[in-house]
């Protein structure tokens, strides 16, 4: 099974990586391209486009003009150990063992606007660039016309070297939107985590945003090749629904 997640907005750098392993991306070419744009706009402009605070367009204004390869152990850091936020609480890859991080390495890719498709030991630097922004490219007007197929051609790849057959999709609308469903050689699960609230189950960002990780750091650590194996997930009170679950969506629920 491959993995399919999104990345976070919070990054850290400051603390020290856990491994002393990398890999590069695949896509350093495009990322270049698309830090070249980004180097036009003035933190005002970057204000506006990405909807943040003065202070963040500003912190972002001064990531693009610091990026640039090649990338190394002093001047970048592991994605899987960079992203934080919500879902990489879940995974908490700083506790993951060196054999842990390499069955994710194998079994787990980040979905992410600036660097297109990553692996998890892949090198990153600091950047922000949301995956449903409309960054004019001579490619387009928007982040899915600069990657058009790109993304889901280095998926299919991967399942082929691999020789999976399910890609279990963990990443938001957002980022799988990047991901043409129609192309993918591969049957897509999708777990979906809803919380029982004023009498009904619904889906809560935050928390599922966490379970998403929660759930990659299951299917890791147990190293699944079965998507009928996911339905054991007890995490934090989430258990499978059957009754709410149907084809390839697998709900799990939990009670407030």
């Amino acid at each position: 099974m491959l993995i399919l997640i999104s990345p976070a907005k919070s990054l850290d750098f400051e603390t020290k990586s856990t491994s002393q392993n990398f890999t590069e991306s695949v896509f350093l070419k495009e990322s270049q391209a698309l830090i070249k744009q980004l180097r036009k706009l003035s933190p005002d402009e970057i204000a506006d486009f990405m909807d943040i605070s003065p202070k963040l367009a500003q912190l972002n204004f001064e990531r693009f003009l610091s990026w640039q390869l090649p990338f190394d152990m002093n001047n970048a850091k592991q994605a899987i150990l960079a992203f934080k936020g919500d879902v990489y609480t879940g995974i908490d890859a700083e506790s993951l063992s060196e054999e842990e991080l390499q069955t994710a390495q194998e079994n787990l890719r980040i979905l992410s606007g600036l660097y297109g498709v990553l692996k998890p030991l892949d090198l990153i630097q600091a950047y922000r660039l949301e995956m449903g922004k409309k960054l004019q490219t001579n490619k387009g007007n928007n982040l899915y016309e600069f990657w058009g197929d790109k993304i889901t051609n280095e998926i299919n790849k991967t399942l082929q070297e691999k020789e999976d057959r399910y890609l279990i999709n963990l990443a938001s609308n957002e980022y799988f939107k990047s991901v043409n469903k129609k192309k993918i050689k591969a049957e897509i699960i999708t777990p979906i985590f809803k919380d029982f609230k004023n009498g009904q189950y619904k889906v809560i960002s935050f928390f599922a945003k966490k379970a998403r990780g929660l759930m990659t750091r299951f299917i890791i650590q147990n190293q699944l090749t079965d998507p009928e194996h996911l339905k054991a997930f007890n995490s934090e009170g989430y258990i499978f629904n059957p009754n709410l679950s149907k084809n390839n969506e697998l709900v799990f629920t939990r009670e407030q």
